[in-house]
């Protein structure tokens, strides 16, 4: 399992339960992350799928947003699912009026790419990051990354070649949801990056 690490959910709005037992099940102690001292206690975070501008007008009013700015900024490993890969972009298409990200993905994202909650499916992807078996990805209601610069590594295509999982340094953006399906190596491979950065 390796050394101990500490990490935080970001728990102002989506699906923190199952993040938190995921990560817990790794052996992490997990902090439920809602203001800037409880950001600054932990050595990564992740961004847990949900409702993207409602998450983005939350983090102002908690007056987390900049703080998590920053610690992208500082190099602190992060890993957003569905809503949480929206809120990691640097570029939103089809955002609503207004929302703003945290940003340090060097990518364009689509909301609701695939449509809406009837429109959720589940399939195997291949992820040669994290070798075999397949995983089984969940989406529901989920982006997509439209565009995605020189310094951004894919990391999971669909058939039709479209992306939705990437790595960028520390930071690491899945359209999917892996902690509804059972599947915990993007997890691992999140607190590896913590761990690296210790």
């Amino acid at each position: 399992m390796g050394a101990y690490v500490r990490v935080g959910v970001l728990a102002i709005q989506g699906d923190v339960r199952e993040h938190a037992r995921v990560l817990t099940g790794l052996g992490a102690e997990v902090t439920l992350v809602r203001r800037p001292e409880e950001l600054a206690a932990v050595g990564g975070l992740v961004l847990p799928g949900g409702e993207s501008s409602a998450i983005d007008k939350l983090s102002r009013l908690f007056g987390i947003q900049q703080p998590i700015r920053d610690a992208v900024a500082a190099g602190m490993p992060m890993y957003g699912t569905c809503a949480g890969l929206i809120l990691l972009a640097d570029r939103i298409t089809d955002g609503i009026a207004g929302q703003e990200t945290f940003g340090g993905l060097d990518v364009t994202v689509r909301r609701n790419a695939f449509g809406a909650q009837t429109e959720s499916f589940e399939t195997e992807l291949f992820v040669p990051v994290l070798g075999d078996p397949p995983v089984r990805a969940a989406f529901i209601r989920a982006p997509l990354v439209e565009q995605h610069g020189p310094g951004v590594e894919p990391l999971a295509v669909l058939e039709d070649g479209r992306v939705v999982a990437v790595r960028q340094g520390a930071l690491i953006g899945t359209a999917f949801h892996p902690e509804v399906t059972g599947e915990r190596r993007f997890h691992e491979l999140f607190l590896d990056a913590v761990r690296a950065a210790g």
